[in-house]
């Protein structure tokens, strides 16, 4: 019998949780011919998430846990979950029940059929404002221009991973994560489902503008050396464009001598210059950031206690307590 785990990553989701329990265990019931494991990943909730996951664990053994010293973010969260999943497959599936539960056997019909990856993707996007709809599609439209992977637009977390993209997932040790990103990056054989998904049903998003924002700049800087490519051409147009300004004016300060003309001018170019130049060391700036977090190699996250799953074996060198 091949096992199936459902990977939940927790932040504050106590109002979420038992409801989400009933439904996920309703669908585990009813699918008996594979052996089922969910993995709640607590990162660092501040309510009581983490007590009802362990009563959860008391009372459903088929439900293990993993609980995160801080929160790391969703991203950190996300790789403990790979590290600590035993299933053949994994299914990674949001707290707040915005995914529809009823796709995962279609997703494992595929899965059987072949398939390794099967992400859903979104036809409709819930509850969300027409501002954040519009900036996450430009985007995706954005990313898939500047990378060079074919970025799938508009597809969250919730997708079907083979064992094999498990494994190739948790190889990658980077600090600064895009897993969307990655999801692509990996390969092999994909296959899409599109849905229609669900509005929050209880608590706030902890994504605000500022998070996204900070997203957004992962995955560009993660797969893509275009910001500084597009920084170096306007560096090097404007180099010209000043060449010929100086050409310019000491000819005609030779031919026709100096005047005190053209100081509105001055100050305007002035200007200019100093803001591209500050632009194009805040984006090499980014970079750099990301080389320097990197080279410390730090843990991406740190364990301080799980049950029902082993030791991760790709961090070998965290601070665990077993249950």
């Amino acid at each position: 019998m091949r096992k199936v785990s459902i990977l939940i990553p927790c932040y504050n989701e106590e109002e979420n949780i038992p409801s989400l329990y009933e439904a996920v265990k309703q669908l585990m019931d009813s699918h008996t011919d594979y052996a089922w494991e969910v993995l709640m990943v607590n990162d660092g909730s501040k309510d009581r998430t983490m007590q009802l996951i362990r009563q959860l664990r008391e009372d459903d053994q088929r439900i293990c846990y993993v609980d995160l010293s801080r929160n790391f973010g969703k991203e950190a969260a996300l790789l403990a979950g790979f590290d600590h999943v035993t299933g053949d497959c994994m299914v990674i599936v949001d707290a707040d029940q915005q995914d529809p539960l009823d796709i995962i056997p279609t997703m494992l019909q595929y899965w059987e059929e072949g398939y390794d990856d099967i992400y859903a993707k979104r036809k409709s996007r819930g509850k969300e404002s027409w501002l954040r709809k519009h900036l996450s599609l430009q985007f995706y439209s954005l990313l898939q221009k500047m990378s060079n992977i074919d970025i799938i637009p508009n597809v969250g977390d919730f997708r079907l991973l083979d064992r094999k993209c498990i494994d190739e997932l948790c190889r990658m040790r980077e600090t600064e994560r895009y897993t969307k990103g990655l999801y692509c990056w990996i390969g092999f054989k994909k296959k899409e489902i599109i849905i229609d998904r669900a509005s929050r049903k209880h608590g706030k998003s902890g994504w605000g503008y500022g998070k996204l924002f900070g997203l957004a700049i992962n995955g560009i800087t993660s797969f893509s050396t275009v910001p500084l490519r597009i920084s170096t051409c306007i560096g090097l147009v404007i180099s010209i464009y000043a060449f010929c300004h100086l050409a310019y004016f000491l000819i005609k300060t030779m031919i026709f001598g100096d005047d005190v003309q053209g100081f509105p001018t001055l100050v305007i170019l002035i200007l200019f210059l100093g803001g591209v130049q500050l632009l194009s060391l805040g984006i090499i700036g980014e970079y750099i950031g990301r080389i320097y977090n990197e080279s410390k190699h730090r843990p991406v996250y740190i364990v301080q206690e799980y049950a029902g799953c082993g030791k991760s074996m790709s961090n070998p060198d965290q601070t665990t307590t077993a249950n």
